[in-house]
């Protein structure tokens, strides 16, 4: 499947993960709409990818419908279709004791990493329902805490499982419409978000451990193979991670 021309909405497309997809699915010839909440972030982006109108710029609060309506409306508008969205915007919340989470720390981070991704894949999913040619592809931004939990974050860890049933019911209830949904789970890419691995992170052995990461180009390599592939294939679930991290095994 050729991939130029073909139109993208990525949210969180202001730093990490979210810009060198969006920098290179616009270096492949894509069409891309970059969503964030931070509008100097998305316009860096837009700016180093030199791809001019192909880079839409739009603000956006992943947790406000209206705002998500927005977003889907205006690209729409400028690109006639939509064939990729990738649902990477998220958040943490600090470190706690189980114990003393607070409920505002715990609604913040289910509203931007579960709601915030069922509301964009909702309107993307009628987008591509109802276009013709009909369909497109969903990939979410799991983690491997979609998978197994580090100390002291019920509230991204919980979320991030939550994902891993959204996905699945999102690729189901799209068979009939043409309509592929995938999860990708990332551990320990370079970005802002793990820069603290860097100087030690606990354990579940309540040691602290330097952890290794991986160059996130890498993860936006993943993301361009998953939606190169036709819509009669989905890769459902797909782990990338830094290779030397303590995850598989018992260190």
């Amino acid at each position: 499947m050729t991939t130029s021309g073909r139109v993208a909405i990525i949210t969180g497309a202001g730093s990490g993960i979210g810009k060198r997809t969006a920098l290179l699915l616009l270096a492949e010839g894509y069409s891309v709409a970059l969503a964030g909440r931070r509008l100097d972030r998305i316009e860096e982006t837009a700016a180093e990818s030199g791809a001019g109108e192909r880079a839409l710029v739009i603000q956006t609060d992943v947790t406000d419908p209206a705002a998500v309506d927005a977003l889907f409306d205006r690209t729409i508008e400028a690109f006639g279709r939509l064939d990729l969205l990738f649902n990477n915007a998220g958040r943490g919340a600090p470190r706690a004791d189980f114990d003393e989470i607070t409920y505002e720390d715990w609604k913040s981070v289910v509203d931007v990493n579960l709601t915030g991704v069922f509301l964009c894949s909702q309107r993307a999913f009628r987008i591509m329902k109802n276009q013709t040619p009909q369909g497109g592809r969903i990939i979410n931004n799991g983690s491997i805490s979609a998978h197994t939990p580090r100390p002291n974050s019920a509230p991204y860890t919980s979320t991030k499982h939550a994902i891993t049933g959204l996905t699945k019911s999102t690729s189901l209830d799209g068979r009939a419409y043409n309509i592929c949904c995938g999860q990708i789970d990332i551990g320990n890419a370079a970005t802002e978000m793990t820069e603290r691995m860097r100087s030690g992170i606990l354990q579940a052995n309540g040691t602290t451990m330097v952890e290794p990461n991986m160059d996130s180009d890498g993860v936006a390599q993943t993301i361009l193979y998953m939606d190169s592939l036709p819509l009669d294939t989905n890769v459902l679930t797909l782990t990338v991670m830094a290779n030397t991290m303590p995850y598989v095994g018992r260190g």
